[in-house]
């Protein structure tokens, strides 16, 4: 026989504020959030401050489980070509989804609009890291200005992400190309 263990008002709580905040916006209200999660608003605040704690909670808790898929590897082998196109590909492959609005990261920091908030500074936190990991590939790949190309791709990744989630681009066959031109001018193998 085997027993089904049910997850803790916290997780329960985390996992709701990460749906919900992605189809719905950060505006989601507590008591969607509380019914979600099948907890009452005094649980919701006896395990977080507030929902801005709970929201940043969320992110913080998915980063590493995004970040671990968008990435390659960091033993992959792969040139640093390969390894910054492999981000582009898994966006692509993310945006064709029903569901998909979008980089959830760059979507709480729009919707937000304080750089203060708490989610906002995870989400800045997770976008830094990809920043700093196009900058260390293109480096690595021989670029001539890695910063410039780092954020050239931090703009094309966000621009593209955005434009697929409000359904205004299918980004099939468009943004590996366009990484491919970019690494292409800056001589990145």
């Amino acid at each position: 026989m085997t027993t089904e263990v049910k997850a803790s008002p916290e997780e329960r709580l985390l996992e709701a504020a990460a749906q919900l905040s992605y189809r719905e916006g950060v505006g989601v209200g507590v008591q969607a959030l509380c019914q979600a999660a099948g907890v009452s608003k005094r649980s919701l605040y006896q395990l977080f401050d507030s929902k801005d704690e709970l929201l940043a909670a969320s992110l913080e808790r998915g980063a590493p489980a995004y970040t671990a898929w968008l990435l390659p590897a960091a033993d992959d082998g792969g040139s640093p070509r390969e390894r910054i196109l492999h981000v582009f590909d898994r966006m692509e492959t993310e945006a064709v989804a029903p569901e998909f609005q979008g980089c959830r990261y760059l979507t709480v920091q729009i919707e937000l609009k304080s750089p203060e908030h708490p989610a906002s500074r995870v989400a800045r936190g997770v976008k830094q890291a990809l920043a700093e990991f196009f900058r260390a590939e293109v480096e690595r790949g021989g670029a001539r200005d890695p910063d410039l190309l780092a954020r050239q791709l931090m703009v094309v990744f966000d621009g593209a992400s955005a434009r697929a989630g409000v359904g205004a681009e299918d980004l099939t066959g468009l943004v590996s190309p366009t990484v491919g031109a970019l690494l292409d001018a800056e001589g990145v193998q």
